[in-house]
């Protein structure tokens, strides 16, 4: 689920805000070659300066987890006054392990818009109460889950589960690890022993488990933050095996913005929406062109996390979604596809979901009122100093 982070020298809520689901100490800010500049909030959706606070409409904004550079793009939305200019007074809601976001925003008298991953909504869809949820805008094109083992553990496909102590997460955030050993047909219990581990990367560190799960954006570099006791010197990429699930074929769509189709069917809130899109949209692209900007947005928004991991993730955020081949928000219907078949042949739903489990027109309504580059075909991803414990 985005899922997030870190140390046990930490808070307590903050070493959850390390989970997946998923900075100034790197003195490297992270850095993008876009050339998309910030675009502007003068205008409002419907062209018009921004409307008193009075005319605002109220609408929340369920996280996936904690803050973190995961939603950076929301956070610059509200900083650079999209959001007010859009019409809109947006709250964000903190999501955490205590929070189910798919199962929150699925109440009637829940957020207007939720974030969470695609796969968890379709399986709501078919609970009981069966979830309305509709994913509005695909923001994250591409997923963002590895496995991590340490190189001389020769663990290099799902296959190499065979026989080994695989690390994944609960709470939906396995699906695509559970999907990978099942296609390499590997049974759970009887192949391979799943161990479900902490929103950290302690069981891996302390070799207490073959392999972990992992986000790019998180967890990998809570491995490369630490130091090797042998050398006393930081883990490097190299020291590793790194599975990336868009590379064997089960990745499923992760981060999309969701709200509830009885919501939708209400007078005007269609129009809300669109205008809440394009404002989202607005804040990504800031966040492409201006990251170091973003992760002091992510930091006001109550983050705890090292300046030096904010970096790393902020960095690694980006490249989910840069470049959007058809635009910030718009569905790929091949990964979609793809998403449907792995739940399928997983086992995570029973059924295809209905054509209307996702809709295109919100998305492509709020791009039409964008004029700075909403896909980013030009992206280049940037490059950050790694720092010991992310500080």
């Amino acid at each position: 689920m985005g899922h997030p982070r870190r140390f046990l020298a930490l808070a307590a809520t903050a070493s959850f805000a390390f989970a997946a689901c998923s900075g100034g100490g790197a003195s490297t800010a992270p850095s993008s070659a876009a050339s998309a500049g910030a675009p502007s909030a003068v205008a409002s959706a419907a062209g018009s300066t921004a409307p008193s606070a009075a005319a605002l409409d109220e609408v929340r904004l369920q996280l996936q987890w904690a803050p973190q550079a995961q939603f950076a793009g929301y956070f610059a939305a509200e900083e650079q006054g999209y959001f007010e200019a859009a019409g809109l007074k947006v709250t964000i809601l903190d999501g955490g392990p205590d929070v189910i976001p798919q199962a929150v925003g699925s109440a009637a008298d829940g957020p207007e818009f939720t974030i969470s991953w695609v796969p968890k909504v379709l399986e709501a869809r078919e609970g009981t109460p069966a979830s309305d949820l509709v994913d509005i805008a695909q923001i994250f094109q591409r997923s963002g889950t590895l496995s991590v083992s340490w190189k001389d553990s020769n663990i290099t496909t799902p296959a190499d589960f065979k026989g080994k102590k695989v690390g994944a997460w609960g709470f939906g955030n396995e699906f695509e690890v559970t999907a990978a050993a099942k296609k390499a047909g590997l049974n759970e219990g009887t192949d391979y022993t799943k161990v479900t581990q902490p929103f950290d990367m302690t069981l891996l560190l302390s070799k207490q488990i073959d392999v972990a799960e992992a986000m790019i954006y998180n967890e990998y570099a809570q491995v490369l933050e630490a130091k090797n006791p042998e050398t006393g010197e930081l883990n490097k990429p190299t020291d590793l095996n790194v599975i990336n699930y868009n590379d064997v074929g089960t990745a499923m769509l992760q981060d999309a913005l969701f709200a509830r189709a009885s919501w939708l069917a209400e007078a005007g809130n269609e129009d809300i929406a669109t205008r809440f899109l394009k404002a989202s949209f607005q804040g990504w692209i800031y966040c492409r062109a201006n990251p170091a900007d973003c992760v002091q947005y992510t930091v006001n928004a109550g983050s705890t996390l090292g300046a030096g991991h904010q970096a790393w993730m902020m960095n690694e955020i980006n490249p989910l979604v840069w470049p959007s081949p058809n635009g910030i928000g718009m569905m790929d219907p091949a990964e979609w596809q793809q998403t449907v078949d792995v739940a399928l042949a997983a086992g995570i739903i029973k059924a295809a979901p209905p054509a209307e489990a996702f809709r295109t027109d919100l998305a492509t309504a709020a791009l039409a009122g964008i004029t700075d580059d909403a896909k980013g075909a030009d992206f280049k991803k940037g490059e950050v100093q790694v720092t010991e414990g992310g500080n």
